[in-house]
């Protein structure tokens, strides 16, 4: 298949998608896509089908007898039979679907599938009775059906636990946002600093430079503040109210005012379950289930603190909803009025550095780690990287570390790569230096990690001093690392 020249990367999965649909094996094979909306997966789709001369169905929000009306109308204009389709029930549209690939592999698609299961429940059952390894309509088939979904909550149950379809799929594709390097491309913006800025408030997401934002990108590092007021901010524009209604899609979300507070709760600082809960104003188990829809919905993100695994902290996982809550819902009446943007913008400014951008280019600086850094820099491959809080005894207090990177454990004691702190605005120094020697010093007596090569990190969005230089020049075990190094330039 010959991938579309309108498609930026997604190589892999259209790679992927190929394999699985030009697979000349005998007998329907079925995947399942998912990937939070607006990441080009219908496009993605679309595009597989037209050039496989496949057939691609959409569904909406509908009952069970309008669905099986619009499946029939729509298997009638692809293959023109000499009857039309009226379907009677499912087990009679899915035969008709295996159908398709009676002489060649040919790829079905079922788009927005959680549509049609929460009107259809027993779908996911029959199309495993469908699949049964030895059912005639299956083995003479070589239809190559492809659910694919954006409720992520329902997707990650599809082939999970007893679920009807666990163990019948031959491919599950979880098409992600882009990262930070590959957004940066995306949106056409070479300068490092702006690139993050950017990405601090849209993310990763193809859709909202395309669609929302109607190809809008700051001409330079000094039109980001009116891009944010133009677009973001702009009532006129889908991108001001997308956060709320990335929400209210979510079909597991009953309780919006509750998950909003929750979110509102995590951008305001209060990272743990604890702090959710006091920023509530409830017991903690009060909202252990709006938590956890939230990270089952792909909303939130648990991270486990790399020096004490029974403690974890929350993350917002959209950077759109971050900046929703951090800096629009709190005067959203304000923003509603036309007119407003740029003096709201304006007095949110340091806010939008503190609670927003900070935090996003410290998650940007552990995702570089994981996933870009040559793992030549830190004498190892990662096996995972986080953040925690190392206890000084002695000083009866505790120092947060931006960036664990941890290695592959082959005794007692996982090797400690390398440890890190990230300043997005802070020229860093040789006290950044010392502080995390002395913080090595401290998880090494406590006998966790084997720290006789962890490596020490700096990772400023502002530069370094000379002194910090001449101490990186001078050592072996520290690493300057800045914005052109986290883009890979």
């Amino acid at each position: 298949m010959e991938k579309p020249a309108g498609m930026f990367d997604r190589d892999h999965e259209w790679s992927a998608l190929g394999r699985f649909i030009r697979d000349e094996q005998a007998g329907a094979t079925l995947g399942v896509v998912s990937g939070r909306r607006r990441q080009g997966k219908t496009f993605l789709l679309d595009a597989a089908c037209r050039a496989a001369g496949g057939f691609y169905f959409g569904a909406t929000e509908a009952t069970g007898a309008e669905s099986l009306r619009r499946i029939s109308a729509a298997l009638t204009a692809h293959t023109s039979p000499a009857v039309p389709y009226r379907f009677a029930d499912w087990f009679e549209a899915v035969d008709a679907l295996l159908a398709l690939g009676a002489d060649r592999p040919v790829p079905v698609v079922i788009d927005e599938f959680p549509y049609l299961a929460k009107a259809a429940p027993e779908l996911p059952s029959v199309i495993q009775e469908a699949f049964r390894p030895l059912r005639e309509p299956r083995t003479r088939s070589r239809t190559r059906l492809l659910l694919c979904g954006s409720a992520l909550s329902f997707m990650g149950k599809l082939l999970s636990g007893n679920a009807p379809l666990r163990g019948r799929a031959g491919l599950e594709l979880v098409v992600r946002t882009l990262d930070h390097q590959l957004a940066a491309r995306f949106w056409g913006i070479s300068d490092p600093r702006l690139a993050l800025q950017v990405n601090a408030v849209v993310g990763g997401t193809p859709a909202y430079r395309r669609e929302f934002a109607r190809g809008d990108t700051p001409a330079g590092p000094a039109d980001f503040d009116d891009w944010v007021v133009r677009t973001v901010l702009n009532p006129e524009t889908p991108l001001f109210r997308e956060a709320r209604y990335l929400l209210a899609e979510e079909p597991d979300l009953r309780d919006t005012a509750l998950y909003l507070s929750v979110l509102a709760a995590v951008a305001d600082g209060n990272a743990t379950r604890g702090g959710v809960a006091g920023y509530l104003e409830r017991k903690a188990t009060d909202i252990a289930h709006p938590i956890n829809v939230l990270e089952d919905a792909g909303l939130l993100h648990r991270d486990v603190d790399a020096f004490r695994e029974n403690r974890s902290t929350y993350r917002i996982a959209e950077p759109l909803i971050g900046f929703y809550h951090a800096i629009m819902r709190p005067v959203w009446d304000q923003l509603e009025r036309p007119g407003n943007a740029a003096r709201v913008w304006r007095a949110s400014r340091r806010r939008f550095d503190s609670k927003v951008l900070g935090p996003h280019f410290e998650q940007i600086c552990r995702e570089w780690a994981l996933h870009h850094a040559d793992p030549d820099l830190f004498g190892g491959l990662p096996a995972r990287v986080g953040h925690g809080v190392v206890h000084d005894p002695k000083a009866r207090t505790g120092h947060e570390v931006d960036v664990a990177v941890v290695g592959i454990a082959d005794g007692a004691q996982a090797p400690l790569l390398a440890i890190g702190e990230a300043k997005w605005n802070d020229t860093m120094g040789v006290g950044h230096i010392e502080r995390l020697r002395h913080i090595r010093d401290l998880i090494g007596r406590a006998g966790r990690f084997d720290t006789r090569a962890t490596r020490l990190l700096c990772f400023s969005g502002a530069g370094f001093n000379e002194k910090a230089r001449a101490a990186a020049s001078g050592s072996g075990d520290v690493l300057l690392i800045d914005l052109p190094t986290l883009y890979g330039s």
